[in-house]
């Protein structure tokens, strides 16, 4: 009994020393969507995220008769809350009475970024669905400009995306040529002395910049010579069919451009052997029509994702887990971050002669909206 006594007394200290290291882990959690209910759940749920439809600006004509008003039709995006996991870990009671204060708290830590690392890697893995692109493939961006910005910045702006909350998030590669230009160095360009004092880039150019570790390389298809059919598509299509010519494939997550057409296309259904023909499913639709002719597709090479994104582009959706452990003889108790919005669980459980601890979280999350991101290869 003086044993649970102990563990119940601790228990807190031990949740709060998580969230610490989970704010510290967490960089996307923190630069996403996250305005959603708290509610139980359990995994398997879902929730549905509206995305409002576009209204057209209509001219004004006085009459006895009411206009007829196109209807309002927003859409829904859900959000399965279907990755749920733990990061346990064990002490024996010697562990336990020689290094409660100690031990105990660093192992939470450890345990707990691991959590943090795995949400912040399913987030930044919805990067497949985003077709805005600047830079050059497998070169790192900001070398001796900031021009692989200010074309992303293009992107979003030519995407719609709104100009507030914007977010840059870069690989250490990419964020060490950003802090050395002077551009991003000096109080005369940036308005304050945080690139000096600090080595962070801060808000800049109409974004908050970040670095993250765990910035993702997209490894592309090896499409080369792959062209349409002589089919011929119209602006707004989202499929095409593929001669069989060339060699290759086309993946997931590619992003391609079309002869005569600037628009960066991403594929979200691919053709394992373009050689073969086949059909391939991209988003956005087609910017300019392809003629009935075979359109020559060039697939952009391998290359670092890092991102600018306004915060709507991804959602994240956390929620608790029941603390509740009455005739279990376990101590549960979980608590949300603030920060980073996560809701995080500790289960404190006896087994033979050792206790175990186990942190586990459970969310989901998704790209909402895709013309709301950009990426800036690397």
């Amino acid at each position: 009994m003086a044993n649970t006594n102990t563990l119940t007394t601790v228990i807190p200290q031990i949740l709060a020393q998580g969230l610490l290291a989970l704010r510290g882990e967490c960089i996307l959690p923190r630069l996403v969507n996250t305005d959603y209910s708290k509610e139980a759940a359990e995994k398997g749920s879902t929730i549905d995220v509206n995305i409002p439809s576009a209204i057209s600006a209509a001219a004004v004509t006085p009459s006895y008769v009411a206009p007829d008003d196109a209807g309002v039709t927003p859409t829904k995006v859900q959000i399965s809350l279907n990755k749920w996991y733990e990061a346990p870990f064990f002490l024996s009671d010697n562990d336990q009475m020689q290094a409660m204060e100690g031990i105990i708290p660093m192992q939470a830590s450890e345990a707990v970024k691991s959590l943090a690392r795995q949400v912040n890697s399913d987030i930044f893995a919805e990067y497949k669905g985003v077709y805005g692109y600047s830079g050059v493939a497998a070169t790192t961006p900001f070398a001796s400009d900031v021009s692989e910005w200010t074309e992303a910045r293009k992107a979003l702006n030519v995407q719609l995306a709104p100009m507030g909350d914007r977010r840059v998030v870069l690989d250490p590669d990419a964020e060490a040529n950003a802090i050395g230009l002077r551009a991003f160095q000096d109080a005369s360009f940036r308005g304050d002395t945080a690139g000096i004092m600090e080595g962070q880039i801060g808000r800049k150019l109409g974004a908050d910049w970040y670095m993250d570790q765990q910035v993702p390389t997209h490894t592309a298809g090896t499409a080369a010579g792959a062209t349409t059919d002589n089919a011929g598509y119209a602006i707004g299509i989202k499929t095409v069919t593929l001669a069989s010519a060339g060699t290759g494939t086309i993946l997931v997550g590619d992003v391609f451009t079309i002869a005569g057409d600037s628009q960066s296309y991403v594929v979200i259904t691919g053709d394992s052997d373009v050689s073969g023909g086949g059909t391939v499913v991209f988003e956005p639709g087609l910017k300019v029509a392809i003629t009935t002719s075979a359109t020559a597709i060039t697939v952009k090479a391998s290359h670092v994702v890092n991102l600018g994104f306004h915060r709507d582009a991804f959602a994240l959706a956390t929620r608790p887990l029941m603390d509740s452990s009455e005739g279990l003889g376990n101590i549960v108790q979980q608590a949300i971050d603030p920060v980073s919005k996560l809701a995080l669980r500790l289960e404190v459980s006896r087994q033979h002669k050792r206790t175990r601890f186990a942190f586990d979280i459970l969310y989901g999350v998704k790209l909402v909206r895709r013309e709301l991101a950009a990426r800036i290869a690397g």
